[in-house]
């Protein structure tokens, strides 16, 4: 059976479909020894489809981890910069071949949880715009939020032009030497959004962690540790990215 090219380098581990996508566009995908285009279909059972010169394989087993991402690791596969990935805590046998990603991202300087798979699918339907899949945050900022500044991040400020969605945003706690700790929701995952709004609502971000992805909270894992999802935390992540009926 034919299938768009991106798609089928997703169910097959290599990389979500976005990442598939780059690489299709860098000339490093091939179809019976011709670069392959954005948009073309082909047939696993039929086509010789090579990444970088190499046949993709059989699908792997769908694999699921929570990652307590550190700071100043990178929520990438691989990084020109020669920065460590998120890539570079897992076990060896993780690292390559088994079309292990991340899915979204958190910037270098952010901690906490992060989703990590080779289920393609999953990637593109948790990453899609239209799920609204729920992140936590705790975030400490600078001064002293007024009232006013709250109101416009729960109901959405300017970003390049366009609105951002409702937040829910509560203050923890404020202490004595000018800083605050908030909660933050998102249902939507813009380029460093919170750090972002918190600047042009003139309290800065210092520290910024995700504590929950959906329904699966990041718990007491340790920093730099992973873990697999356990069935059930699947099948609930499964469940909300699926699309609506």
């Amino acid at each position: 059976m034919t299938e768009r090219l991106q798609k089928l380098l997703s169910r097959r581990g290599v990389a979500s479909r976005r990442q598939a996508e780059k690489l299709i566009s860098s000339g490093r995908v091939s179809v019976n020894g011709k670069v392959a285009e954005i948009g073309q279909q082909a047939d696993a059972k039929v086509d010789c489809i090579c990444v970088d010169g190499v046949e993709i394989g059989e699908p792997p087993r769908c694999a699921y981890y929570l990652l307590h991402k550190p700071k100043g690791v990178v929520s990438t596969c691989r990084d020109d910069r020669g920065r460590r990935t998120v890539l570079d805590l897992l076990e060896t046998s993780l690292q390559k071949g088994s079309g292990i990603h991340p899915v979204g991202r958190l910037d270098a300087a952010s901690t906490g949880a992060l989703l990590l798979t080779n289920d393609g699918d999953l990637t593109y339907q948790l990453t899609h715009p239209r799920h609204g899949m729920p992140k936590v945050y705790r975030v400490w900022v600078e001064g002293s939020p007024t009232k006013s500044a709250l109101r416009q991040w729960r109901e959405g400020v300017l970003l390049d032009g366009r609105r951002t969605q409702p937040a829910d945003v509560s203050v923890i706690k404020a202490l004595p030497t000018g800083k605050t700790l908030l909660q933050v929701t998102l249902r939507e995952g813009r380029n460093r959004q919170i750090r972002r709004v918190a600047e042009n609502l003139g309290c800065p971000v210092t520290a910024l962690h995700r504590i929950q992805i959906g329904s699966l909270p990041l718990g007491s894992l340790p920093r730099g540790r992973y873990r697999l999802l356990t069935d059930e935390e699947v099948a609930r992540l499964k469940h909300a990215a699926a699309p609506s009926r």
